[in-house]
């Protein structure tokens, strides 16, 4: 009997190992090598001024036959003034997805010629603006879905700072709430087109707000947030100006029923740097945590929206 058990013994240890290392598509990283395609353009109709800013890359797993992929819009951060989809947070996300399987797409978007950080009433124009072009995007691969082998129907919204500012206000405000909010007339050409809420699958919130939680009650788009407990710049909780940040968020959507979870950094400010220096994108812990951020969100994900 003995000898039995200890025949059959290192077969199990194997097989225990093997089930351990088992990898899952979209939750774990499988691909090695991704294919970038740089400066294309959601909006071909763009006049030569605006041009840049309707460019996005695009991140693809090599090696993958899959159809129907989940696709990431990823939108920088920088206040509403600075950055585009070079940034290194938004590449470094888009980069390690696509190695999951996912499909994504790092966009520029109109930013404010004003001055965003100082003023917040430019600070909410401008985010409405940003909103509209982030649903000019949703409407372009929605339609060119078959070309890039996305499943149109998740669609998922990213960004950090400003960019995940973007990502909540456009799946849970409707143009005539922001623009409200924004102080832009409702007779305006900007609140005409694209008039409707976009549907998309989840909503990725790296260190952003919503500027009213009420909000929320609009529908029921599942929510996964990273924030650092000592964000000086976006506050994980109320404290001035119509701004909620992700402790917030993640009340009122446990409140509500909505699909969500957050992760926060302890001990770390915006963007997850020890001491957040806007000029300065991040070194290798900053990076560490990231990709711990980036892990924590491919876990709900595929929890919520994949399966």
């Amino acid at each position: 009997m003995l000898k039995k058990i200890l025949l059959y013994l290192p077969i199990f240890c194997l097989a225990i190992a093997a089930q351990a290392q088992t990898k899952h598509r979209y939750k774990d990283i499988i691909y090695q090598g991704v294919a970038v395609e740089k400066d294309l353009t959601y909006n071909p109709n763009a006049l030569n001024d605006d041009k840049k800013a309707y460019l996005f890359d695009l991140y693809r797993p090599t090696g993958d036959d899959e159809k129907h992929r989940p696709l990431i819009i990823w939108m920088h951060g920088g206040g509403f003034k600075f950055g585009s989809k070079s940034a290194k947070g938004v590449s470094l996300w888009s980069k390690t997805f696509a190695q999951r399987g996912y499909v994504c797409a790092n966009i520029n978007y109109r930013l404010s010629k004003k001055n965003p950080l100082f003023h917040f009433s430019e600070l909410m124009k401008s985010s409405y603006y940003a909103v509209q072009d982030v649903k000019l995007a949703i409407e372009y691969f929605k339609k060119n879905a078959v070309r890039y082998g996305i499943d149109p129907n998740k669609i998922i919204l990213g960004g950090n700072s400003a960019g995940g500012m973007i990502a909540l206000q456009a799946a849970y405000s409707s143009n005539e709430e922001l623009a409200t909010m924004a102080g832009i007339p409702e007779d305006s050409a900007a609140v005409n087109f694209p008039k409707e809420r976009v549907k998309v699958a989840a909503v990725i919130n790296f260190w952003g707000a919503i500027y009213n939680l009420e909000w929320l009650k609009n529908t029921k788009v599942p929510i996964v947030s990273c924030l650092g407990s000592n964000d000086g710049l976006v506050s994980p909780t109320h404290k001035s100006a119509p701004l909620y940040g992700g402790e917030d968020i993640h009340d009122k959507a446990t409140a509500l029923g909505i699909p969500n979870e957050l992760k926060v950094f302890e001990g770390y400010s915006h963007e997850l740097q020890k001491h957040f220096d806007p000029f300065f994108e991040g070194g290798k812990g900053t990076e560490d945590r990231w990709l711990e951020a980036g892990q924590f969100t491919a876990d709900f994900l595929y929890k919520y929206v994949i399966n």
